[in-house]
């Protein structure tokens, strides 16, 4: 029996944990304000985190308001564009690099 405590005492704990954390830190709550949802997960032991999670956490945004209207790439590697201006910088360094070496190679040859 005192395992059963023990182990219902750390799922209580988890629930604490987790609903405090997800109350402090999503934008915004429904129904009560922040700062009542806080109070309510700390001062009601089992009840408060899972009133929490039923009716205070925010609704999730449907996938289709979370599309981006606009074809940009996501990241610098994947622009076309940006690859190009990489891919000719490098080579003009490149060059420049080789050409350095060829009269750094004249000059021991001349010597």
């Amino acid at each position: 029996m005192v395992r059963v405590f023990v182990f219902l005492a750390a799922v209580q704990l988890v629930l604490l944990v987790l609903a405090l954390i997800s109350a402090l830190s999503a934008d915004r709550v429904r129904t009560m304000p922040r700062a009542l949802w806080v109070l309510v997960v700390l001062f009601i032991p089992l009840l408060g985190p899972l009133a929490y999670a039923l009716w205070g956490r925010p609704a999730p945004v449907p996938r289709e308001a979370v599309r981006r209207s606009s074809a940009r790439p996501s990241s610098p590697d994947d622009d076309p564009d940006f690859l190009r201006s990489v891919d000719s910088e490098q080579s003009r360094r490149d060059r420049e690099l080789l050409a350095q070496w060829e009269r750094d190679l004249e000059k021991n040859d001349d010597a």
